[in-house]
């Protein structure tokens, strides 16, 4: 009826009996219900796509506190509805992406705090060596601890009774004049109850003659969790200096 050619105008008679008039109940539900599929398809297609947008977001984000997200238009019409429901699908994925990079920073967190534990628990392995301290040592060491050490000529040790020998006939001697430093640890989490750290152990002493002296080795530990307590179940040391100095023993 809005066609500007006379000519081509339907009458009023003509519009009553067109479908959308005459069987309104039955032609416009299902007009309607036709694009509300077709929005539900989109919008299902779009969820499909989750997780791989969110991938590529925190990706491209690089750890960022923010993220932008920009949409650019392809010049195409699209239905109210179609908009309506892009609106809260880009709401829905910022939650999600926010909700990914806030667990990625718990998590991050969580593993630094695990190896500076580690890192921890290994200094007080090494100040308990140095204070020629038994006791605390076989508390933070398993009772069927393995090692290979210069002073086992290559043979793999286990148990405690061949480092409770320095402890009872070197240690007492040699212990208050020992200070250790740890340089560069370097800590795998190896699961939620296993850890490896590997270091360079720097001890300064002094010899017979009262000369300040420092030796270097470099050592690997095996932590296991047991009880909610670290112990080490294995280490590995390698030195250049003579296998009967005590500094460099454990």
């Amino acid at each position: 009826m809005l066609t500007v050619n006379p000519a081509k105008r339907i009458t009023a008679s003509d519009a009553l009996k067109h479908p959308w008039i005459c069987q309104r109940e039955r032609v416009a539900s299902v007009v309607h219900r036709q694009e509300t599929v077709d929005c539900l398809k989109k919008f299902n297609a779009r969820r499909k796509l989750k997780g791989a947008i969110l991938t590529t977001m925190l990706a491209t984000r690089n750890f960022s506190s923010r993220s932008i997200i920009t949409k650019k238009g392809d010049g195409s019409q699209v239905k109210e509805s179609t908009d309506s429901s892009t609106t809260l699908e880009d709401d829905d994925i910022k939650e999600e992406s926010d909700y990914c990079y806030t667990r990625l920073r718990l998590d991050s967190e969580d593993t630094d705090a695990r190896k500076q534990e580690v890192i921890k628990i290994t200094e007080q392995l090494l100040e308990a060596i140095t204070a020629g301290d038994y006791d605390a040592y076989t508390k933070i060491c398993d009772p069927h601890l393995t090692s290979f050490e210069p002073e086992s000529l290559g043979n793999l040790v286990e148990g405690m009774d061949f480092h409770k020998y320095y402890f009872d006939h070197v240690a007492p001697k040699s212990s208050k004049f020992l200070n250790t430093t740890i340089l560069n640890p370097n800590v795998h989490l190896l699961g939620e109850e296993a850890a490896c750290i590997a270091y360079v152990r720097l001890t300064q002493y002094l010899d017979k003659q009262g000369a300040t002296q420092v030796c270097q080795c470099e050592e690997t530990r095996v932590w296991q969790k047991k009880d909610s307590k670290w112990q080490n179940v294995h280490f590995h040391r390698s030195s250049n200096t003579p296998s009967f100095s005590y500094p460099q023993h454990k």
